[in-house]
């Protein structure tokens, strides 16, 4: 358990377990971040099946599948021609909070992940982000351990455990 001489040494401890719950969270958001970006990639070009509140995803109509094929494309890899739509996908984390922005900046992602008036949906993001729902979590708990379980912001930082009431803060 750590001790303190003062309250100025106190008070210094308290700036930086500040510090490390926010390096702590912002590294977990990026890993996030990261996990859900890589699933959204991964789902076009094949079919999938209902993640959470998003439907799986429709076969491609006969006329599509011949269109793919005529321009040399495989007839049945929903999404995947050049792999345009695909390679757009990527995240952004905010610099003045902790949030993320995972999407695409291809126009043709609106109208695959919504659908349209003559395409069914075929959800990559939403369906991404529930996918991997249990992954965030699991990176939530390791990475923020010691501010979401043990009330010790060091303990995320360092990523050790806490033990014997304090915290091994290396080997």
């Amino acid at each position: 358990m750590k001790e303190f001489g003062n309250i100025e040494s106190f008070v210094e401890h308290l700036a930086a377990l500040e510090v490390a719950e926010a390096l702590a969270a912002r590294r977990a958001l990026s890993q996030c971040a990261k996990i859900v970006e890589k699933r959204a990639k991964d789902k076009i070009g094949e079919y999938q099946q209902q993640a959470g509140p998003f439907v799986a995803w429709a076969e491609l109509a006969e006329s599509t599948k011949r269109d793919r094929e005529r321009q040399g494309y495989p007839e049945d890899e929903p999404g995947l021609r050049s792999g345009e739509m695909r390679d757009s996908v990527g995240h952004v984390l905010s610099t003045d909070s902790l949030e993320a922005q995972i999407g695409s900046n291809d126009d043709k992602m609106v109208f695959f992940e919504l659908g349209t008036s003559k395409q069914p949906p075929r959800s990559v993001l939403g369906g991404a982000m529930a996918d991997e729902l249990h992954k965030i979590g699991e990176v939530l708990e390791k990475s923020l351990y010691g501010v979401l379980v043990s009330g010790n912001p060091v303990a995320a930082l360092v990523g050790e455990e806490v033990v014997e009431g304090g915290i091994a803060i290396g080997k």
